[in-house]
């Protein structure tokens, strides 16, 4: 049975490049990492018999190709990468025209590329793609306990990250409309 990939793409790039982008960090790597998705569902539509759940399958493989890519990358590479700058348009982390918004998603941005890549993805799934634990763990081959832990321990370090610009932004915000 022919695969309509045109479909396929239009219904879940958007979130596989997502996902991809905050594990890579790097736009190129995302983009190469839905490419390499659909190649290989193009060169293999077996692969698709049988899923039940499409978009989670589709996560899964966007998730291995994004990690089997770090782990090249890091084998090449040894050093750490900028990830703010190559966020592209339309990210969750856009511009916003309020400066403290801004601060504040800038701040998140480099709280995230702080994460190792387990929590970031649990992350991801969670906020953007709003999954359970139990379609975390389905996605990414863990125990839906241990993607509750990395999410938990991931909130705690990003909590413990942005609280002071939190503060900061909140006392300002009370002064100024205390004057």
């Amino acid at each position: 049975m022919p695969v309509d990939l045109a479909r396929l793409y239009d219904d879940h790039a958007r979130a596989l490049f997502g996902l991809a982008l905050n594990v890579t960090r790097r736009d190129a790597d995302a983009r190469d990492v839905l490419q390499e998705v659909f190649r290989r569902l193009a060169a293999r539509p077996e692969l698709l018999a049988g899923v039940d759940n499409l978009r989670a399958f589709l996560l899964r493989l966007a998730h291995n190709q994004a990690i089997d890519l770090l782990r090249r990358r890091n084998t090449r590479e040894k050093s750490a990468e900028t990830a703010i700058e190559e966020q592209s348009a339309g990210h969750p982390f856009a511009a916003s025209a309020r400066a403290d918004e801004e601060g504040f998603r800038r701040a998140l941005a480099a709280a995230l590329v702080e994460l190792p890549p387990e929590q970031r993805a649990v992350v991801h799934l969670k906020l953007w793609e709003e999954a359970t634990f139990e379609e975390i763990a389905g996605i990414l081959d863990i125990s839906p306990n241990t993607a509750a832990s990395r999410y938990r321990y991931a909130i705690d370090k990003l909590r413990g990250r942005l609280r002071p610009l939190y503060n900061e932004i909140k006392d300002s915000w009370t002064t100024s409309n205390n004057s």
